[in-house]
């Protein structure tokens, strides 16, 4: 990353915003993909906002975004985060935005095994429409509701590990974990952008050692 001040790579996707003086290094699309009731748009809200929609909402038509800033290592990330419908019906709208994401937030529901089983076929659907090179992690979401449990943890790494893609088990209504999720994929495709004079950033070796600095379990 020779002659890149403060440590910022130069990137013809930087852009500035001449409204707030705000500059972004890098602006990237992510995906969250999943089946309908598996948490998505909470787990947006929570990360743009630190909040947890509460109570019965309407399920997304479509498709829809939201935008959010993180810093790492010294270089702002602008991460456009795209929510997806889950339901059948709206997998073709889906696809056509498949091409253009450089990460996927795969999410099933710990207390829904037919939302665990369907992963392979989302898997097959990404590898059949997205970048051969995409970032993909597994979350097995609603990790609160202990009662409610049918997946256990090990399932869901057994088949991250299958399909060699990073695994966390996250909660849209605690925050667990969240985070966590963006961070990483934001280091991922940060570091892709300025391969010069950098080691390559180990997504999976971060994602473990950032679960053991909160202690037992693995888990934030």
């Amino acid at each position: 990353m020779s002659g890149a001040p403060n440590g910022v790579c130069p990137s013809p996707l930087r852009t500035h915003n001449r409204t707030t003086g705000l500059g972004y290094d890098l602006t990237c699309k992510v995906m969250l993909l999943g089946d309908s009731g598996v948490g998505k748009t909470c787990f947006l809200i929570q990360f743009k906002d630190g909040a947890f929609l509460s109570g019965t909402f309407l399920a997304t038509v479509g498709i829809d975004f939201r935008n959010k800033v993180v810093t790492v290592d010294g270089v702002k990330v602008k991460l456009q985060i795209w929510d997806t419908a889950g339901q059948e019906r709206f997998r073709s709208v889906t696809h056509a935005y498949y091409r253009d994401a450089q990460a996927l937030l795969l999410l099933y529901d710990i207390t829904s095994k037919s939302s665990f089983d369907n992963i392979r076929a989302w898997l097959t659907e990404i590898h059949e429409f997205a970048h051969k090179d995409i970032v993909i992690m597994l979350l097995g979401n609603k990790s609160d509701v202990t009662s409610g449990r049918v997946i256990r943890t090990e399932d869901g790494e057994s088949l991250a590990k299958e399909y060699g893609v990073p695994f966390m088990e996250t909660s849209a209504k605690t925050g667990k974990n969240v985070e966590l999720a963006f961070l990483a994929v934001a280091k991922e495709l940060k570091q892709r952008s300025c391969m010069q004079g950098e080691p390559k950033f180990q997504i999976h070796r971060y994602i473990e050692s950032e679960k053991k600095k909160s202690g037992c379990c693995g888990v934030l």
